[in-house]
């Protein structure tokens, strides 16, 4: 009997490793995941279901909030129904209203069918996923706006957050559609983007996951942007008016939730194969992310930092591009290292060693994780490090370095001689090392 091969893909075993933080953070936290009708009518929707029922077998809490323009537009013309849309907004008249209770009600169904078909193909094959949906959202009317009434078209004015913790709590994966009830019985067509604010909001939720038809969230040279702040998102807005009206809602109803409490919010393009897990399961994802608080900072090094500062430059001490420094070095000059992190993981460092009667200081230990170098990240760590040394009236930076000297060469730096340093880094000089010299003045 011949041993079966192995078929694992290349990189399978660095993938899950990496994953599994990620994995165990995830369990047992609440995300709100929006998308439109778009996604539904794909071919491939059903390969979105499945990746989020593998969330839900992962132990996450989900909460489904659909939209539902195509189908709401096919009714439409299928019973010569015209409508318009006004600041982004449908005007909903009573014909309307039918149109759209009736593809709500058509892409739920559609959802909890593809739900209950469990994980196809995997040992969860044939396993129940419990659907939940109802009345979660009372909603008012939009009413007159410059002179146009919205008729059925409302906004959120509630969530019923007990009602939807009650379904969580069983196991359950609660469906929200883009409608809302007032306590009168009327119904209202809501924005899919704003009920899902809403309800992260409400919740509490750790992360509001937005899947949208465009790209992404690009520059002005359509590369994505990896993550920023709201009051980034504000200028974007401001200053750029044709951005797609799913996109422009989305990040409005981001910047929302972020400013109330939500800590995470991504926008991917939901049209890439295995979007949600690519987000959520590696470091840098696939999307945009959104956080009141920069997802990568630079920041003084603390002494809880020092064993990521020593897995970040153990490596470039093995190779002889650093100076090995002990743990215990470390920490007795943690202060004078400043650390470039990315979710809680240091990408790079670099120390400043002062020498103030020369007005002079050493710039040390400058290392990048090999997976955030090409970037701009080096250069960005030099003007940091630049600015402090003239904060603290440092005129020129030295460096010692035996086989980096053109990156600092590239970025102004002169080569030098020995006897051009302090008197008492010359005294400390390692010959055996052999490092040359580099001088910068700033």
């Amino acid at each position: 009997m011949t041993k079966p091969t192995n078929t694992l893909p290349d990189g399978f075993v660095d993938w899950f490793r990496g994953s599994s933080p990620y994995i165990h953070a995830h369990r047992g936290c609440t995300f709100v995941i929006a998308f439109g009708g778009e996604a539904v009518a794909d071919t491939s929707f059903a390969n979105l279901i499945h990746d989020i029922a593998l969330l839900h077998g992962l132990g996450i809490r989900l909460v489904l909030v659909h939209g539902a323009r195509p189908q709401i537009e096919e009714r439409l013309k299928t019973r010569g129904v015209k409508t318009q849309f006004i600041n982004g907004l449908r005007v909903t008249d009573d014909p309307a209203l039918t149109c759209v209770k009736e593809a709500a009600g058509s892409v739920r169904v559609e959802i909890e069918a593809l739900l209950s078909m469990g994980l196809a193909n995997s040992p969860m094959a044939g396993v129940r996923i419990r659907a939940a949906s109802g009345n979660f959202v009372t909603a008012k009317p939009i009413g007159v706006r410059d002179g146009v009434d919205y008729c059925h078209t409302g906004e959120v004015r509630r969530i019923d957050a007990v009602g939807l913790e009650q379904r969580l709590e069983v196991g359950a994966i609660a469906i929200v559609p883009p409608l809302g009830y007032s306590p009168t019985g009327e119904v209202f067509n809501l924005s899919a983007a704003d009920v899902a604010a809403s309800v992260a909001i409400a919740l509490g939720a750790e992360k509001l996951i937005s899947l949208v038809e465009a790209k992404g969230l690009t520059d002005s040279r359509n590369r994505l942007i990896p993550n920023i702040v709201p009051k980034e998102v504000d200028t974007l807005l401001g200053r750029r008016k044709k951005l797609p009206e799913d996109l422009q809602q989305h990040m409005r109803a981001a910047v929302s939730a972020c400013r109330s409490g939500v800590k995470r919010i991504h926008l991917i393009d939901r049209k890439l194969d295995g979007a949600l897990l690519k987000e959520l399961f590696t470091r840098d994802g696939i999307g945009t992310l959104i956080t009141a608080e920069p997802y990568e900072e630079t920041r003084t090094a603390r002494i809880d930092d020092v064993g990521g500062l020593l897995s970040l430059i153990e490596p470039l001490e093995k190779d002889g591009v650093l100076v090995r420094r002990s743990r215990e070095l470390l920490e007795t000059e943690i202060e004078g290292f400043t650390l470039m992190e990315r979710d809680g993981m240091a990408i790079a460092c670099a120390a400043l060693y002062p020498y103030p009667q020369e007005s002079m200081a050493e710039l040390a230990c400058v290392a990048v994780h090999p997976d955030y170098r090409g970037g701009d990240r080096g250069d960005r760590l030099l003007a940091q490090m630049e600015s402090q040394a003239r904060q603290q009236g440092i005129y020129q930076l030295f460096i010692l370095t035996t086989q980096t000297a053109h990156w600092f060469r590239e970025r102004g730096f002169v080569q030098a001689e020995l006897k051009d340093l302090p008197m008492h880094k010359r005294a400390l000089y390692n010959y055996r090392r052999n490092a040359k010299v580099f001088i910068k003045t700033l």
